[in-house]
């Protein structure tokens, strides 16, 4: 090596030294499973002395939103600052990748200086591609760093609001569960206030631990240097919050702190102890991060930075989404204003309140439930365990609780289309790999990666795909032929859509267009095949029942099958009842944990043979 060569290595290090030492050190407070239940937002109910401290010296967002209302999905949006459902990673712990060259947030900052450390969560459903945190586990924090001067980024995440501690018993209540308010949506039973009392009581908990945090920080002589950030990861883990990409699902308290040497990095709208409506949500964070430390985001991050050097105009809408949560399938996106959510449902034919066996361990669901079944709720509270309309438009301002649906509302016409164009504008735009089978997403993908093939016209046409998915959940009866026909498209997405559509129309797209679907048994396509057996199965002739049947007999087994197939035939045949019982022992033969996949994922396939055995046995 000559002395250019050494001089230049040298300068090069002085200078990235000098500006790591001009960056701000930067924390980030998360808990899990909690929407904006805290004083600071207003909730008198709410025991929060830390957090409310927080936001008086810093201010709160109103309108912020986690994208995803469920973990995995969550923080897969924050780490990369893209939507998962650009990157094929929409369904809950999934597992794919980006694109070569796309980094996760930490390895940018760590190359702009900063030791970055997580404690203690990761739950991605993107592969990360080499070293993304300099320190990940329960013992990682900032203190660990080697050089006192660095500027951290440091993550310290507390479960004690997670929904299974929701139902943890015994429990010592602390929060009087008679004074608790009790959303529209739930029924008033002793059970729903006591886990909305105990959802209380694990946030001044919480609460206590970010107090802890701050305290460290300020007796190390950190806080005037500290940019601090505090958000939960999603909505409530009660249910209808947790799993929806409702307000109530998807909206999440933020609160940001920026201390007055680092005053000229806060947002354009900062106010020491006021507050923001600006529409942000998680896809925001790594973008806005980068902004922080003068690095321009990169262009393949689609979230928009809304601090620091580089900050954006104000958006006026933010976009939630829903697929897979467990083992259970729905498509939902919705787009959420200042004053309105819009809610667009592509698998109407699926009850909002499906079985997901986790959420089924809270008392609050099972008894629910249970008098839904006993006929003993009113229409607010009844809405969850029927099926969805294919809109649905709510009022945040006049119906908090999301009860009323405005959608068919002449008055609010104008408002639907408008956050109608804006949702399929952001479909457009991100390039919304969702509209595939989750198979699909993997298949027409290999090689290559999801977010790559869906800007491939050839294996992804998307407006073609799109456009059947518009009209199969339309659910206009002078549609149905036009539904019938995407069966004898060349693409099997289409196809897809097509046999969905009809399942939609229940007894009177099936009855027009049996022999459709009959012919559709034979498909290529797996999903093809599953979808048009569970329309036949559920809602045809005697003989077109058992020729359903016996197709989902043979799609169910993990193994001769895969995961993909298998969990959307479990699916269809819980939704047969007593017609499956033909099946019963192939079922119960079947493996619960199929080897080769993401072990994360391995127990759904799992879930759904125990949940259907179950039922078929009467147990």
């Amino acid at each position: 090596m000559n002395t250019i060569t050494k001089t230049l290595i040298f300068l090069s290090v002085a200078i990235s030294h000098i500006h790591a030492t001009e960056l701000p050190n930067i924390l980030w407070l998360t808990s899990e499973d909690n929407g904006p239940h805290l004083g600071c937002y207003g909730d008198k109910y709410a025991d929060t002395p830390n957090l409310d401290g927080l936001a008086a010296k810093g201010m709160i967002y109103t309108r912020a939103i986690s994208n995803a209302p469920v973990c995995a999905p969550a923080r897969t949006t924050i780490i990369s600052g893209m939507y998962p459902t650009s990157t094929g990673a929409e369904h809950m712990r999934s597992m794919t990748q980006l694109p070569k060259g796309f980094k996760m947030y930490p390895v940018y900052l760590r190359e702009l200086g900063y030791y970055c450390t997580n404690n203690s969560k990761e739950d991605y459903n993107l592969a990360k591609d080499g070293e993304v945190w300099n320190e990940g586990g329960r013992k990682a924090t900032w203190t660990n760093r080697p050089n006192k001067d660095q500027p951290f980024f440091a993550i310290h995440n507390f479960t004690v609001s997670h929904e299974s501690q929701i139902r943890k018993r015994p429990h010592q209540q602390i929060h009087d569960p008679s004074k608790v308010r009790v959303p529209a949506y739930h029924p008033d039973t002793p059970e729903v206030r006591q886990d909305w009392a105990q959802y209380y009581d694990k946030l001044t908990e919480m609460d206590k631990m970010v107090g802890e945090k701050l305290e460290l920080l300020k007796e190390q002589g950190l806080a005037d240097n500290t940019i601090i950030f505090y958000f939960g990861d999603h909505g409530s883990g009660m249910p209808r919050s947790k799993r929806w990409p409702y307000f109530s699902g998807i909206n999440v308290p933020l609160i940001i702190h920026v201390p007055e040497k680092w005053k000229h990095l806060a947002s354009s709208d900062y106010k020491v102890g006021g507050k923001s409506d600006n529409r942000v949500g998680f896809v925001d964070l790594a973008p806005t991060l980068l902004s922080i430390a003068g690095k321009k985001p990169p262009v393949h991050m689609q979230g928009h930075a809304f601090m620091g050097k580089h900050q954006t105009s104000n958006q006026e809408y933010g976009y939630g989404f829903r697929g897979r949560m467990d083992e259970r399938y729905d498509m939902v996106r919705s787009v959420v204003g200042e004053k309105f959510i819009y809610i667009r449902n592509y698998m109407p034919h699926k009850p909002y309140g499906q079985h997901v066996s986790y959420m089924f361990q809270t008392p609050t669901t099972q008894v629910w439930k249970k008098m839904f079944e006993d006929g003993k709720l009113n229409q607010a509270q009844s809405h969850f365990w029927k099926t969805k309309p294919a809109e649905e438009l709510y009022d945040l301002q006049k119906d908090p609780d999301e009860v009323m649906n405005l959608a068919k509302s002449s008055e609010h016409a104008a408002i639907l289309k408008k956050m109608r164009s804006a949702h399929l504008s952001h479909i457009r735009k991100i390039r919304d790999i969702g509209f595939l089978p989750e198979g699909e997403i993997h298949s027409r993908a290999k090689g290559s990666t999801p977010y790559e093939i869906a800007r491939d016209s050839k294996k992804y046409p998307f407006e073609k795909i799109l456009a059947a998915a518009e009209l199969a959940t339309s659910l206009k009866k002078k549609d149905l032929p036009k539904i019938a026909h995407l069966l004898t498209n060349n693409d099997s997405a289409v196809r897809y859509w097509g046999a969905i559509g009809l399942l939609t129309h229940k007894k009177s797209g099936t009855k027009a267009f049996a022999k459709e679907l009959v012919n559709a048994l034979n498909d290529k396509s797996p999903y093809v095949r599953a979808t048009a057996a569970e329309a036949l199965g559920r809602y045809g002739s005697k003989n077109e029942q058992i020729l359903a049947v016996k197709t989902l007999g043979e799609l169910a087994d993990p193994i001769e099958n895969g995961c993909f197939p298998s969990m959307l035939a479990m699916n269809a045949i819980d939704h047969l009842d007593n017609k499956a019982k033909p099946i019963l022992s192939r079922i119960k033969s079947m493996p619960r944990t199929p080897e080769g996949v993401d072990k994360r994922f391995q127990g759904y396939v799992g879930r759904l043979i125990d949940t259907t055995v179950k039922e078929l046995e009467g147990k």
